[in-house]
Parts: structure tokens; sequence; C-alpha cells
């Protein structure tokens, strides 16, 4: 009974953080970051980055997100006094985009409350509140840039063709400053959470 127990508990996590579509059983975590509005690849293939890049020690673009459970908008400049750590997908239903926010829901327990943790996405909310339910990760804020992708463009990250956003981790200080980003190189990899994880409470600890 314990090898079966053992067994499906590794088919489980195998599945978590299978690559869509990839064969390779693990995910590749990148340590190193593009710079946003230049260039993303997938799989070896250069994908522009839209619109004006956002950088270390500026505020966020005033842009207009969609909460998923009320469906209320949201401007990310309003949260001052709270450490934002924003976790950014290209579609949420996608097994790279489902590993890294079951890390920021699971492993992002670990942080202070105080933290606030958020998914964004250009999936529609009905989308991003249904994989919230099913995914049991309801303790994450989740907002959508479904629309006409304005937070992507504003900030650098919206892909050419697909028009999804980059994949990457920004994080905000109490003030409302960026202190830190990450654009994963190639969008089939996992950002560096662990390392954005600390950062995150680094930055809580200041004033």
């Amino acid at each position: 009974m314990k090898q079966i127990i053992q067994f499906l508990t590794g088919v489980t996590l195998a599945l978590i953080i299978s690559a869509c579509g990839a064969k390779q059983p693990n995910i590749t975590i990148d340590t190193g970051s593009s710079v946003p509005g230049t260039q993303v690849s997938k799989q070896g293939n250069s994908l522009m980055l839209l619109g004006k890049g956002i950088e270390v020690g500026h505020r966020l673009p005033t842009t207009a997100l969609i909460d998923a459970s009320t469906n209320k908008t949201i401007d990310l400049n309003n949260y001052k006094g709270t450490v934002l750590f924003l976790s950014i997908v290209p579609s949420i239903n996608t097994k790279v985009c489902e590993a890294q926010t079951h890390l920021l829901g699971e492993e992002g327990d670990k942080m202070p409350s105080a933290i606030k943790r958020i998914t964004i996405s250009r999936d529609t909310p009905l989308v991003q509140d249904n994989f919230a339910e099913e995914a049991k990760l309801t303790d994450l804020q989740y907002l959508s840039d479904y629309k006409d992708g304005e937070f992507g463009l504003s900030t650098g990250l919206l892909v050419d063709g697909p028009r999804v956003l980059a994949r990457s981790v920004i994080l905000l200080d109490k003030q409302g400053i960026v202190q830190y980003i990450q654009v994963v190189p190639d969008i089939t990899h996992l950002p560096d959470m662990e390392r954005a994880f600390a950062k995150a409470i680094e930055l809580n600890n200041m004033p």
C-alpha cells in the first residue's frame, strides 16, 4: 500500500510540474532575466515584447485590471503600504503556469501573510476564478488583463503574436516602487520563485 501511495504521489507531482506539451519530466528554472520591452523566447524562437519596459526604482503605470472574484477594476498603485508579489503568467491553465501558481500559493504560504500574492494573466476572470476553485488556491488574488492587454503594453510584457503576458515576477515595496523584476528568458521555463520569495520577505521587513 505504501508503495502505491508513493507512486501516486509521484505521478501527481509530475503532472503539476510538467511543461505544457513538453516531453521533459521537469521544468527548467531560469535564474536570468530578459529586459521588459525587448524579447523573450519559446524553445529557441524569439518573441518580441511590446510596450515600454518598466524599470526597478519606478512605479507601475496606472492600468485597469479586473479582479476575477469580484469583477471590479483594480489599480495596483492603490495597494501602497503592502509588499506586492506579482506572478505573471501567459495562460493559467497550461502546465508551467499552473506549476508557477501552485508555487505561489503553496510555497508562498511560508511568507508573512502581509505580503499580497497576486497572479496576473490575460485569461478571462471566469477562467481564473474556475482555476482558483479547482486548484484550491483561493487565497491568492487573480487579476485579468484580458480586455486589451493594457497592463502588458504599459509594462513591456505583452508578447507579440500570441498577445499573452511574458512569464515574470515583479515585486513592489510598501511605497509602490518596483524593487525586483525577473522576466523569464524562455517562457516555457519557471522563474526563480525561491529567490523572489526571499526578496519579498526582505522588502516586508523594511519600513
